[in-house]
């Protein structure tokens, strides 16, 4: 997934709420305002299709990133995965339809995911998690409705919201080449290419050719690039399986195949499994820094998103005001919510939203369509099993590649701006913790303005982000000295 870098200036009413309705028209004509947005409920079920397909990757890469043991060491179930992701996708996007009456769709947040398994995961239990994912779900619907969200947006430099998308791609890049096997343990440094400095075994090979495939389609401009090259990829897979002979030996797993029917019914065992508290042995000051973390990961590109997509569906003005903007802002914060109590991760806008657009979508009918194919997905879990895992691992190194396109909006030959992003976008990767790449920009920025004497371009709210990231990043140290340990 990928964001606009559009800035709205306001997040005023929702317009257009006197409009008056056309007479004469029908009850769903009515509610979604179809004909008053000049369109119809072909395009808008057209437009659903579309973005469905666009999106629908997100089954796999979901799972496929949050299927890591958690801290007592068991390992979350593919169906209930899959499951969740769905029915949270479903949901989300229903209630983005209903409530929203927009064009637009949510899944899984692959940097929220990205957080999740990185941050939370390896120090909690599975339910701690989704409570936390829950939490921060209540802080986005906190933020919208007091005003705060467009504050706190507007109090962060904009290279620095460039940087933080940037950073999370390179994450996301780096999850998928480690999952595919593409980067590996090293032995005389940190890292290392494959197995021992050399790429060897078919899994590798399909997530090599899967890769190629999807950005070249991209670069031909294909619709559906993502899901065409991971189809593509799993029938090579197969196909070389079946006649080659592999075996789970050659996968270093289980081989990727179709186990029984390919209809079942869901797996809801991660649904409800939420609990807040029991976080004692990480430290308060731990637990407030991941709510934020998972707050940055799913705020900043949210409303870009939102109103990127609706300008290109000529709903939003020059000043980014569109109808149901409010009510959008506050699903997708709920979606951190929905998310969380299904046990899929936080919920959030996917730009994928724009294919459906372009088939003609400006409704939120199209967001009911896109989500009951959700909904349906429930019962065809099984078809993931054939989607080897390095063959989804492309589409996260594809991802992150697009999340790179902000690059294009920094001002590089500015020391002040390009030392706070370098910093931001290497350390996530590097460290393999998004708030520390967040916490290094946000110092860099703070300090690098100080010394410059622009002490009034920093403002109150990154002063006092950059005392809580110096708490946080010397938090040992400090509780040493306060002989805390």
């Amino acid at each position: 997934m990928t964001q606009q870098s559009i800035q709205p200036s306001t997040t005023a009413e929702d317009a257009g709420a006197g409009t008056r309705q056309p007479a004469g028209r029908s009850w769903l004509d009515r509610y979604f305002h179809i004909s008053e947005r000049g369109s119809t409920v072909a395009r808008e079920v057209r437009g659903g299709i579309t973005t469905f397909m666009a999106m629908c990757y997100i089954l796999l890469l979901n799972p496929l990133i949050l299927g890591t043991p958690d801290v007592e060491k068991s390992t979350l179930a593919h169906a209930g995965l899959v499951t969740a992701t769905a029915f949270a996708a479903a949901v989300s996007t229903l209630l983005m339809g209903f409530i929203g009456k927009v064009p637009l769709a949510l899944a899984a947040g692959l940097n929220v995911s990205a957080a999740l398994t990185s941050q939370v995961v390896p120090y909690m239990t599975w339910p701690q998690a989704m409570g936390m994912c829950v939490l921060y779900g209540v802080v986005i619907m906190l933020l919208v409705v007091t005003g705060l969200r467009e504050m706190i947006m507007n109090a962060i430099p904009l290279a620095l919201k460039h940087a933080i998308t940037m950073g999370i791609g390179m994450f996301v890049a780096l999850l998928g080449l480690v999952k595919a096997g593409f980067v590996g343990k090293g032995t005389g440094g940190p890292v290392t290419l494959g197995v021992g400095g050399q790429l060897a075994g078919w899994p590798v090979f399909f997530f090599c050719v899967t890769l190629l495939l999807i950005f070249m389609l991209q670069a031909r401009k294909v619709p559906g690039a993502i899901l065409i090259g991971i189809v593509a990829g799993t029938i090579l897979s197969f196909a070389v399986t079946k006649i080659g002979g592999l075996t789970d030996k050659d996968w270093g797993g289980a081989t990727p195949d179709l186990h029984g029917s390919a209809v079942s019914m869901p797996d809801f065992s991660l649904f409800g499994k939420v609990e807040f508290g029991g976080w004692e042995q990480i430290g308060g000051i731990t637990v407030g820094m991941i709510v934020f973390t998972l707050v940055l990961a799913g705020f900043f590109d949210a409303m870009a998103t939102i109103i990127g997509v609706g300008t290109e569906a000529k709903l939003a003005d020059d000043k980014g005001r569109m109808p149901g903007l409010s009510k959008a802002l506050f699903v997708d914060g709920a979606g951190g919510v929905v998310g969380g109590v299904a046990g899929a991760s936080g919920q959030t806008v996917f730009i994928e939203s724009a294919s459906g657009v372009g088939e003609g979508a400006r409704t939120g009918l199209s967001s009911v369509i896109t989500g009951l194919f959700f909904a349906a997905c429930l019962f065809f879990t099984p078809l993931t099993q054939l989607v080897p895992a390095q063959v989804a691992a492309a589409a996260l190194v594809v991802i992150g590649s697009m999340m790179m396109s902000a690059a294009k909006h920094v001002d590089w030959s500015d020391r002040s701006v390009s030392i706070p992003v370098f910093l931001t976008v290497a350390l996530m990767p590097f460290t393999y913790n998004i708030t520390a790449g967040v916490g290094a920009g946000v110092i860099a920025y703070t300090a690098i303005k100080a010394v410059q004497g622009k002490w009034r371009e920093i403002g109150a709210f990154m002063w006092a982000l950059t005392a809580i990231f110096v708490v946080y990043l010397a938090l040992t140290p400090i509780e040493h000295w306060l002989g805390v340990k």
